[in-house]
């Protein structure tokens, strides 16, 4: 968001292709409005199952090494086991499919007066 709002202060014109991470609600916003072209998408309930099967098992004592599917590095640390859940671009094409069919944000929450005209275009209501 503040990415945009600069280039627009500076006269950008057209705004680049400029994308976001985390589907937050004023980023799907943008999407619907043009301003913003795709935003990292990952649905809540894979991201929990994983959790929560590593909780459980660490709670029973067990080791997680067949849960783990990678190992990554981070600013910090080396070769840290994770379990990664695939992203899903989000773009004005599938935001039914992810966003709202998740429950995550309802139409009427995406769709306030000031992006109704642009949801009614893509089909969004």
């Amino acid at each position: 968001g503040g990415i945009i709002t600069a280039l627009k202060a500076a006269g950008v014109s057209p705004l680049p292709p400029v994308t976001g991470q985390d589907a937050e609600l004023a980023g799907v916003q943008r999407i619907v409005a043009g301003e913003q072209y795709m935003t990292v998408y990952k649905s809540y309930a894979p991201e929990a199952a994983a959790a929560a099967e590593m909780a459980v098992a660490l709670a029973q004592g067990e080791k997680i090494d067949g849960l783990i599917n990678q190992i990554v590095d981070s600013p910090t640390t080396k070769g840290v086991p994770s379990v990664l859940v695939p992203g899903i671009a989000l773009t004005k094409n599938n935001i039914r499919a992810t966003v709202i069919d998740d429950g995550i944000y309802t139409v009427s929450e995406i769709c306030t007066d000031k992006y109704k005209a642009a949801c009614d275009e893509i089909g969004l209501k």
